[in-house]
C-alpha cells in the first residue's frame, strides 16, 4: 500500500511538474510577451523589484553561470525589459534594473503564481496547509541540499 502511494505521489509529482511549465507558458506568454520565453519570464522574476540586482546574485539565483545568463540579458535589454548599469565603485560588477515594460512583466508573471497557489491551497484547513508547507520545504531540500 505505501509502496503504491510513493508511486502515485511520484507521478503526481511528474505530472504536474509539467502541467505547470505548460499550463504557465501558456498564460505567461500571451500575446503581448509574444517577444519573450517563459525562461526570460522566470529571469524577470530573479531580478525583481528589490532593484538593482547585480548579474553574479541574478545568476545565483538562477543556478547558472553569469556567462549564461550574459546571453538571456542581451536579448531582454535589446527588447526593452532591463537595463544594465556598472557598479561606480567597482566597474567589473554589473547590476541589472527592470524597465517599465520589465516591470509590468514581472507582475503579469506574479499573477499567475498568486492563481496558481490560490488554487492549491483554496479548500485546505490550516493544519493541511502546514503540513503541505514542510512537505515542499522537505522537497526543496532534496533538490538543494545546501539552500
Amino acid at each position: 500500500m505505501v509502496r503504491n502511494r510513493k508511486r502515485s505521489i511520484n507521478e503526481l509529482l511528474v505530472s504536474l511538474f509539467n502541467h505547470v511549465m505548460d499550463m504557465e507558458a501558456k498564460a505567461v506568454i500571451t500575446d503581448e510577451y509574444s517577444d519573450i520565453t517563459n525562461n526570460d519570464m522566470h529571469i524577470i522574476e530573479a531580478i525583481g523589484m528589490e532593484e538593482p540586482r547585480s548579474m553574479s546574485v541574478i545568476a545565483r539565483r538562477l543556478s547558472v553561470t553569469v556567462s549564461t545568463l550574459t546571453t538571456n540579458m542581451n536579448g531582454l535589454e535589446r527588447k526593452g525589459y532591463i537595463k544594465r548599469q556598472r557598479s561606480q565603485e567597482d566597474k567589473r560588477v554589473v547590476y541589472v534594473i527592470l524597465t517599465d515594460k520589465g516591470r509590468k512583466a514581472f507582475f503579469h508573471h506574479r499573477d499567475f503564481h498568486k492563481k496558481m497557489i490560490k488554487a492549491l491551497v483554496k479548500d485546505l484547513s490550516e493544519e493541511e496547509m502546514e503540513i503541505l508547507y514542510r512537505c515542499l520545504v522537505n522537497l526543496g531540500r532534496f533538490f538543494d541540499p545546501e539552500g
